[in-house]
């Protein structure tokens, strides 16, 4: 299988050798794969979605159609901008790779686990603390 071919979920968990070094080389060039490889799959959606738009780009004659349009694409640009923003976490992260600091909570600074990063590459929060944050969005919500 190519590199192009080669999606998130094709990428095995790591699987960690007994007393490695959490963060080590290996991990940090595993998780970046991971993370190379949903960036450039986020980037391949946006242009997906950009040439649809603009080849379905048609003016309606029917109120009712033109609504529809214009919901659909509203839409379209909602989710695409919610991937530009998560390609804008995954350049950040990779600063965080080359600076030592990633997989490590920016909360309280514990580790925030390998079996948590396979599931969340993103994460900047050890479950403890995202647990916590999300409790206080409960209540504040309230």
């Amino acid at each position: 299988m190519g590199k192009q071919a080669e999606t998130l979920h094709t990428i095995p968990p790591y699987e960690p050798k007994p007393g490695e070094e959490y963060m080590n080389p290996d991990q940090l060039a595993h998780f970046r794969k991971i993370l190379e490889n949903q960036r450039a799959e986020l980037g391949q959606e946006i242009d997906r979605a950009v040439h649809v738009m603009q080849e379905e780009s048609t003016i309606f004659a029917d109120p009712a159609d033109r609504a529809t349009q214009e919901s659909d694409m509203a839409l379209e640009l909602r989710s695409r901008d919610r991937e530009r923003k998560l390609i804008k976490k995954i350049d950040e992260i990779f600063t965080k790779i080359d600076s030592g600091e990633y997989g490590y909570c920016e909360k309280c600074g514990v580790e925030i686990g390998l079996k948590r990063l396979e599931a969340r590459p993103t994460a900047s929060l050890c479950i403890d603390c995202k647990t916590l944050d999300e409790i206080r969005e409960r209540q504040i919500a309230k």
